[in-house]
């Protein structure tokens, strides 16, 4: 089984780039995007049904805003769009969808760099995920997390740990609670995969950050430990440049 996880910061900006030739080349099972940022009719396009997937979304109240999809080959048996509460499904952050063998869960954390408020949102955004995800967990089925989760968990997956260290993003309680989450049993597939690989998947379009590589690794494929030993590779695609995010891929095999 291969997923794909992207932040595509506005789908028809990402298929503008080359979105539909990474989906060919890639072909991937499984498909996460966050921040779509499009209305349904420009999100559910009759191409993905012609290249054999089907889709979910979730879209924000807010237009323009948010926004996860996912596009999958193999029609799940049950599918919660805003799975959670609150701003789960008033921002277009959750998608949870149930097969038979695993579930699989795609997220949009939110960025709390515009100020004390957004932060604070995103802290009890948090804490809703570590309870919503121990909830799955007893439903006795493997779990797989994707998405962007805006945080940065250690030095190596930013470029300046040192000056970041008072922003959003790689805040020591913000690393603290991505700490937690994994030690609750879960697996960060790339971490696991590539232990000492210093690889980024979001550049700021300012200063020529991408083309320096002055990057942060803040989107993830998780696990719960029934996939320990399943993930066969993990990476990172760099071109085609679809938006400020870079995709990330997992190959694993099924439970």
């Amino acid at each position: 089984m291969k997923i794909l996880t992207l932040n595509c910061n506005g789908i028809r900006s990402a298929e503008s780039k080359g979105l539909w030739d990474l989906i060919h080349s890639e072909n991937p099972d499984i498909i996460g995007f966050q921040e779509t940022k499009a209305p349904a009719s420009e999100i559910l396009k009759p191409k993905w049904e012609e290249m054999g997937y089907l889709g979910y979304i979730c879209l924000a109240e807010k237009p323009g805003y948010s926004g996860v999809a996912f596009f999958v080959k193999e029609k799940p048996s049950k599918a919660q769009v805003g799975y959670g509460d609150g701003r789960f499904s008033s921002e277009g952050r959750s998608i949870l969808l149930e097969y038979p063998k695993y579930l699989i869960w795609n997220l949009y954390f939110p960025s709390g760099t515009s100020g004390e408020e957004r932060q604070t949102i995103k802290y009890e955004f948090l804490d809703q995920v570590l309870l919503l995800s121990q909830e799955l967990r007893k439903k006795k089925k493997p779990l797989l997390l994707m998405g962007d989760v805006n945080i940065a968990h250690q030095e190596m997956d930013i470029h300046n740990p040192k000056a970041n260290a008072k922003n959003s993003g790689f805040l020591p309680e913000e690393r603290a609670w991505l700490g937690k989450f994994l030690a609750e049993g879960f697996i960060d597939f790339y971490r696991m995969l590539e232990p000492n690989q210093k690889t980024y998947t979001w550049w700021s379009y300012r200063a020529n950050a991408r083309q320096q590589n002055k990057g942060w690794r803040i989107d993830y494929i998780f696990g719960s430990e029934h996939w320990k030993g399943k993930a066969k590779r993990c990476y990172v695609k760099n071109e085609p440049i679809l938006s400020d995010h870079a995709p990330l891929v997992l190959e694993l095999q099924m439970p």
